[in-house]
């Protein structure tokens, strides 16, 4: 389940219209997504609020035999209008899953920003403020995104220029310096104009179901109906004496392609020998699979790991006129797609994973009125003596 304040960090994401899958370090997203993701561990409970558009809190509380939570605080200068109470949230925007590429937006031109008033600039730099405090060890982190440019913003910093994008990495951990890049192939939306105007936050989050590019019919044929882009990053720490370096590639459709959409992924590490390989597809509206294979050339020791995700809808009463309803829902599936067809009639999703090793991972995400809960298990089956690793339910509520 994602963090409400992943939610709200996301939609100042859309808001301030940058691209986050045009990013290294979501290469590998959807893969991860559907094969990586975290069970719940012991009893976690979640209250959180965007009380205005501007502002937004969160308190957790879990309890794993000792008992710990945080509390978090969030502040951002761009208002977000997006449903924020957990009766109304969509429960693709919470629980992640395959996430589909959209065309590459072209950035905007730096002067559509500036805003004069009485022969002076008004304009400001969105910005965002985040704070956690976790508790009872007294640990506190903090996130500042501020956009500097339609091209830039300070996370500490990135570029995104539509065609390539750069970011410059920097932790206090332990003084790590890094650089990461992501070029993608095909047409350069600096050159080609098919804008895609300014969408709704509510649909931008949705990471399910494409986005209705605003082009003309010719030149939405004339596009590519897939994306290839290419990536590295390294990085070096001076404390610890460290380094490291890896690169990888990405294959995946666009809202375009005709048949099922998939994406594949290959990763390598030189330093470490290890090599990963993913495919990830939409088999039909509801379910979506994924395998990835991973080998380390200096050891020969390899792993595989396969999983799905599977959306179930709720159910519905039928009644004289529940015919003519499923064909108009039929039709507006075909023209907008499944994220927005089928968005109000999710009632939960299952994720199960397994490897070559005999564990698995079960997880049941859903919502029980205006409560949102994730239930999940890990299972060794070769575990003699005890084989549930693990159990947990997570409990979340927002207004």
């Amino acid at each position: 389940m994602l963090d409400f304040m992943d939610y709200v960090q996301n939609a100042f994401y859309i808001a301030s219209q940058w691209d986050r899958d045009n990013s290294y370090g979501s290469l590998t997203a959807t893969s991860q997504a559907l094969l990586d993701f975290q069970t719940p561990t012991g009893l976690r409970f979640s209250l959180s609020s965007l009380s205005t558009p501007t502002f937004a809190t969160s308190y957790t509380l879990r309890s794993v035999g000792l008992v710990d939570g945080s509390l978090s605080y969030l502040y951002s200068s761009l208002p977000l209008l997006v449903p924020s109470a957990s009766s109304t949230l969509s429960l693709s925007h919470i629980f992640p899953g395959y996430r589909r590429l959209q065309d590459l937006r072209r950035p905007d031109e730096p002067w559509w920003w500036e805003v004069w008033q009485g022969g002076k600039r008004i304009d400001r730099r969105d910005a965002l403020l985040y704070g956690r405090l976790f508790l009872p060890r007294s640990t506190l982190e903090g996130l500042y995104l501020r956009r500097l440019t339609p091209r830039s913003q300070v996370n500490v910093r990135c570029h995104d220029r539509g065609k390539y994008s750069t970011e410059y990495l920097y932790s206090t951990d332990s003084a790590l310096l890094g650089v990461r890049g992501l070029y993608n192939f095909g047409p350069d939306p600096q050159e080609h104009v098919h804008d895609t105007g300014r969408h709704s936050l509510y649909q931008g989050l949705d990471t399910a179901g494409p986005m209705s590019p605003n082009i003309s019919p010719s030149s939405f044929q004339a596009l590519p109906a897939a994306r290839l882009s290419v990536g590295g990053e390294c990085y070096f720490s001076p404390l610890n004496k460290s380094g490291g370096i890896s690169t990888g590639l990405r294959f995946s459709t666009l809202p375009r392609h005709t048949g099922f959409p998939y994406t594949m992924t290959l990763t390598l590490n030189p330093l470490m020998g290890n090599l990963s390989s993913s495919y990830s597809v939409v088999a039909s509206p509801l379910l979506a699979l994924s395998t990835r294979f991973d080998f380390n050339v200096y050891s020969y020791e390899s792993d595989l790991v396969v999983g799905m995700e599977l959306w179930r809808l709720k159910e519905e009463v039928a009644d004289d006129v529940e015919w003519a309803r499923k064909k108009l829902g039929r039709i507006k599936q075909a023209v907008k797609g499944k994220g927005d067809a089928e968005q109000d009639k999710v009632a939960g999703v299952l994720k199960a994973r397994m490897d070559r090793r005999g564990n698995i991972g079960l997880l049941w995400e859903g919502r029980v009125k205006e409560l949102l809960y994730s239930c999940g298990v890990n299972i060794d089956l070769k575990g003699r003596e005890n084989m549930v690793r693990g159990l947990g339910v997570e409990v979340c509520y927002s207004s």
